[in-house]
């Protein structure tokens, strides 16, 4: 008896894991490509993404291999995660509807606009980076991701505006729009693009939902009104000084020491007085150094004219305006 016992245990629980394996979502990995013609011999290969970040991954064309992209110096995705220029990992939760100043440099001034919940158990919101607001060499740059319900992988969520003029980008992988200032290519059909201001940085975004199941493992309560389009970024800088301060900034000064509570499993850093500005487009943080000269800040005018604009980043609508 105890042996016939055992033996229906065993096919009850073969079953039980048969159905539960059945029951997972199949998720189809990535497939990536270098589009670099610098680099003929990964130019134009196809490598599907690695079990760690099946959706999420670059790849790397001096490699020619698939990295996790949310993994690497200058990242900022999920409840923002942020990778720092030391490749330290640490969290920053900002405020919901308000901006902060993630970069800042004499030339290069990054702000980012959070959107979020309230979790009546936490004394923080839940925040995710909704747009990024970008002053360099006299021009502004705006990437948002635009508010929607129910997601489709299909359907663009993306907007970009250069210079208060909206970027048209066909909805082929690999479509390119270029200007003076900056070339942009669709890494993907839809929500994939990767933005390049020569010498200054490159972008690499991607327009991401907060899935059902994230929601229900981290306690988010997304409702069926808002999936809470986001972005996840990656940045690449280009002759920085060593004066570069903002959140994500003065990560990649030679002495920056890490200010993120290194005893905690979830290293958070605080601070976001400092880095609190106005506006998407604003240089009015405390940790402003654009426009500035060898680090003591001065304003010039073209900080004068970026700081009197007022700009809707999209939260409640498909675009991003600004106004005199």
């Amino acid at each position: 008896m105890r042996l016939g016992a055992m033996w229906v245990f065993i096919l009850f629980m073969l079953c039980f894991l048969a159905t539960v394996r059945a029951a997972r979502p199949v998720i189809t990995p990535r497939i990536v490509k270098c589009r670099s013609t610098s680099f003929p011999a990964c130019f134009n290969i196809e490598v599907p993404c690695p079990l760690a970040c099946l959706r999420t991954c670059l790849l790397d064309c001096v490699s020619c291999k698939p990295v996790c992209s949310c993994n690497t110096p200058g990242a900022i995705c999920e409840d923002p995660r942020f990778v720092g220029g030391d490749g330290i990992t640490f969290y920053f939760h900002g405020r919901k509807n308000q901006d902060f100043c993630l970069f800042s440099d004499p030339n290069l001034h990054i702000n980012a606009r959070f959107i979020g919940k309230r979790n009546p158990n936490l004394t923080r919101d839940f925040t995710w980076v909704q747009s990024i607001g970008i002053l360099f060499n006299n021009h502004k740059l705006l990437v948002a991701a635009k508010k929607t319900s129910k997601w489709d992988d299909a359907v663009d969520r993306l907007a970009i505006f250069m210079d208060n003029n909206p970027v048209s980008l066909p909805a082929a992988e690999g479509s390119e729009w270029k200007s003076p200032a900056v070339t942009a290519t669709r890494t993907a059909a839809a929500n994939r693009v990767t933005i390049e201001a020569v010498g200054a940085f490159r972008l690499n975004v991607a327009v991401v939902p907060i899935t059902a199941e994230e929601s229900r493992v981290h306690r988010y309560n997304i409702t069926e009104d808002d999936c809470f389009a986001h972005l996840e970024i990656g940045f690449k800088f280009y002759n920085l000084t060593d004066s570069v301060d903002g959140v994500l900034g003065q990560t990649y000064r030679s002495d920056y020491v890490s200010k993120a509570k290194v005893n905690v499993p979830m290293q958070v850093m605080g601070g976001a007085d400092k880095y609190l500005t106005s506006h998407i487009l604003a240089t009015d943080c405390l940790a402003s150094r654009f426009g500035s000269v060898n680090g003591v800040s001065s304003i010039k005018k073209g900080g004068i004219e970026h700081s009197t604009m007022k700009c809707s980043s999209g939260t409640e609508g498909s675009g991003v305006v600004c106004k005199r």
